[in-house]
């Protein structure tokens, strides 16, 4: 019992470091949200040429103004069903930390919604799903309205050795 109280206020004083701007998007359905200093720019759907051996949820890798950034498909990185591209899919441009290194990444989405200012009091820690399910890019769930945000930690979302590949193939 003493290990929870201890344990209660960490939890307080890490929604109230959550609190911020966020960058909301639809995925299936469902809304997400990161955090707007991790967002480059968001672009429309351009042409995305695939890469050969990369990780199926890497979609490949557009040309944004020369530069050529790989692509992830956050449906299929999420293991949810794909679908076809609609006039509203877009193309989320972000800075990741990985292997010690920063990283600019495309995120195929369903939709961008909007910029959110969420207060710590509308945040809450992820719900426990069990050992077996790795839920630690979440960073906490956002109550706005009638509705409930994931904000995801996109420093989280691939891991160190899924970077490492994306590095070694593009």
């Amino acid at each position: 019992m003493t290990e929870v109280a201890q344990n209660a206020p960490s939890a307080a004083v890490n929604m109230a470091e959550l609190a911020g701007k966020y960058l909301t998007f639809v995925l299936a359905n469902e809304e997400y949200g990161i955090e707007i200093l991790h967002a480059q720019e968001i672009i429309g759907m351009v042409s995305v040429t695939p890469v050969p051996r990369t990780p199926e949820f890497v979609r490949g890798v557009i040309n944004l103004r020369g530069k050529v950034i790989p692509t992830v498909d956050l449906r299929r990185k999420f293991g949810m069903d794909t679908v076809e591209d609609t006039e509203r899919t877009c193309i989320v441009v972000v800075q990741v930390e990985g292997r010690g290194q920063k990283m600019t990444i495309g995120f195929v989405v369903d939709e961008v919604s909007e910029v959110l200012d969420i207060a710590a009091q509308d945040i809450e820690a992820p719900p426990s799903f069990g050992a077996g399910l790795d839920t630690s890019y979440i960073l906490g769930m956002a109550k706005t309205k009638d509705s409930v945000k994931i904000l995801i930690d996109i420093d989280k979302v691939l891991a160190t050795e899924e970077i490492g590949q994306i590095q070694e193939n593009v």
